[in-house]
């Protein structure tokens, strides 16, 4: 890559792959070697910005917190993101991949933002999944947005997905995409055949916040567990511009989006702005968070 892309970027044009993939549970070494693998590829095939998957590095199925402890790795200083940092910087590239983190004596299902230039910042998942809250502390660090040359970049995992506080702190701090690595599973009262409830969730969240959503889930089963695929980039109409992909095959979704729209085209008629519209007289403007307005 050259800096033609950040050319292309400044104007609001750029390429999101979501990089759908199949971990081996506890094999950090093979894990990572396969993201760079396939982070080369979506590279190949024009991508600026790159989201991996929910604790891709790792697997997801511990059977216990020492199992998780035993492989978690400290943010930014462990193997697994100086790997990504260097490809990162080949490439000239921005990156969000899932990470299982070691704080001290705390664990954290977490998200690094890497960008040409090294670490940019740390997202830890807020809303833990089913026996994740038996391995994993809360996240701690709020819904930061983060600033980069392509675009202000919000994050969330997986679970978060289903909170739309998630979306619109992000989205009141001026968020252009929230990058989400995921490891969705079916849910109770899922037909055969029948889309993630994810990608609906991530549609409509989408569409109420004017905003685009890009979804990089696994594939495949570990120890039992199924995993949904059907990764997939979301326009900030709500409607997808890449994806679904499949549920059952590594793939990469990619789309050419135009993150500027996301703040130019808010204004759906003469009278309506889905932001702007809020009822801020009536519930407070930051739901309560300690977050700080930005651009909406």
């Amino acid at each position: 890559m050259t800096s033609d892309v950040f050319m292309d970027a400044k104007g609001g044009l750029f390429t999101v792959a979501c990089i759908q993939m199949q971990p081996s549970f506890g094999n950090v070494t093979l894990n990572v070697e396969r993201s760079l693998h396939l982070i080369d590829k979506a590279v190949e095939k024009g991508a600026n910005l790159v989201v991996l998957p929910e604790l891709c590095n790792t697997g997801y199925m511990f059977a216990c917190r020492e199992e998780a402890f035993a492989i978690a790795e400290e943010i930014p200083a462990g193997p697994t993101v100086a790997a990504w940092i260097a490809r990162a910087a080949r490439h000239r590239l921005h990156l969000v991949a899932g990470i299982c983190e070691r704080a001290g004596a705390s664990l954290y299902n977490s998200a690094v933002v890497i960008g040409p230039d090294g670490f940019v910042g740390t997202f830890r998942k807020m809303h833990l999944w089913n026996e994740e809250a038996l391995y994993f502390e809360p996240g701690d660090l709020g819904f930061p947005v983060f600033q980069t040359p392509i675009g202000r970049i919000g994050v969330a995992i997986c679970y978060d997905g289903w909170f739309p506080e998630t979306f619109r702190l992000c989205a009141l701090q001026g968020a252009d995409i929230v990058c989400v690595p995921t490891n969705w599973v079916p849910i109770p009262g899922q037909a055969e055949g029948r889309q993630a409830m994810a990608n609906i969730l991530a549609m409509g969240a989408a569409h109420s916040n004017s905003m685009f959503i890009a979804c990089a889930d696994r594939v495949g089963i570990e120890r039992g567990q199924a995993f949904e695929g059907q990764s997939l980039i979301v326009s900030y109409t709500g409607w997808p511009v890449a994806g679904p992909a499949s549920r059952d095959s590594e793939e990469i979704v990619l789309a050419e989006v135009n993150l500027s729209e996301a703040r130019r085209k808010r204004n759906w008629n003469a009278f309506n702005q889905v932001l702007r519209d809020r009822r801020t007289d009536v519930y407070d403007e930051m739901l309560g968070s300690s977050a700080k307005s930005g651009w909406y």
